[in-house]
């Protein structure tokens, strides 16, 4: 624990579907200390959340009367408790009113922090975490604009005045797993380090295709068939193409000068990056623990810390 630092304040938990974190929150906002744990949603045994969040928190325990809050897919129909979804546009003090209070054995009371929803072409979007990084990004100063969340689940986020107007997502990861190990495309592939001109080339077609985006997919097929690319640039090309054509559709109608904050610091975040420099536009990364701010902003909407 950093001593310098304020005393604590919070402890704010973010629970996904495959990995767990918890962050001691200081007194300014600050985290003091941090845990995470592969146990995210789908990996706890028997469901057993409870014994879960305590083991996590362990190292705490002489703060047990700490304000908790927690967030992400813990929160949905396959996680701890779920909660309703609040409307956009929301904001941190929208989602303060929301909380879920929840009590566990130990008589420890957990805040959840509900989901947002949207609608578009007369159907729902939903999201569960994400909001709260959101609101931390904010909260630090990245201000107004639009963000995107590379995932599984691609978050294209749309920021106004402090609060999430508009948000959609793309099944992008997700797509290119299931066409790399469930079609033919994937016949052609071979496992090699990332393939820069591959992945350039892949976001150039993605980024014209458009409607004819399903013709070009069988692209990836022959181009390596008739040696217009290598089988270590095939993954590349294609995970380019799915990129670039979520890019073309996620900023359709934004301006040209726009900066597109990167919420993520792994290799997929990288490759984002790369994709808007292909497309025109300025990109930049969000800081790291934006969720833990998150936490912080939301709690003392709600006026639980002193």
């Amino acid at each position: 624990m950093n001593s310098a630092a304020s005393e604590p304040a919070l402890i704010g938990i973010d629970w996904g579907t495959s990995s767990l974190r918890a962050f001691l929150i200081g007194s300014r906002g600050e985290v003091l200390d941090s845990v995470c744990s592969g146990q995210g949603i789908m990996h706890v045994e028997d469901r057993d959340f409870d014994a879960v969040f305590h083991g996590l928190i362990e190292p705490w325990a002489e703060m047990k009367n700490l304000p908790v809050i927690a967030s992400g897919m813990i929160t949905s129909r396959n996680g701890w408790v779920e909660t309703p979804y609040v409307n956009v546009p929301s904001g941190a003090e929208d989602l303060a009113n929301a909380l879920v209070p929840f009590e566990t054995t130990d008589g420890v009371t957990v805040r959840f922090v509900t989901g947002m929803t949207t609608e578009h072409g007369g159907a729902p979007d939903v999201m569960r975490g994400e909001e709260t990084q959101i609101v931390g990004a904010s909260a630090m100063g990245m201000g107004d604009g639009v963000f995107v969340m590379p995932g599984t689940h691609s978050k294209w986020i749309t920021v106004s005045d402090g609060r999430i107007e508009d948000y959609a997502t793309f099944m992008t990861g997700e797509v290119f797993g299931a066409l790399r190990s469930h079609t033919i495309l994937g016949t052609l592939m071979v496992d090699a380090p990332f393939n820069e001109d591959g992945f350039h080339q892949g976001v150039e077609s993605g980024l014209v295709s458009g409607a004819n985006l399903l013709h070009e997919l069988f692209h990836v097929r022959t181009l390596p068939l008739f040696g217009r690319i290598s089988e270590e640039m095939v993954a590349d090309y294609l995970s380019g193409m799915l990129i670039g054509a979520e890019i073309r559709a996620a900023t359709a109608g934004q301006t040209a000068n726009a900066t597109v904050t990167i919420v993520g610091r792994d290799d997929l975040a990288d490759r984002y990056g790369i994709a808007l420099e292909v497309a025109g536009l300025e990109s930049r990364r969000a800081p790291d623990n934006i969720v833990a701010r998150g936490h912080f902003l939301i709690a003392k909407s709600a006026g639980l810390l002193s």
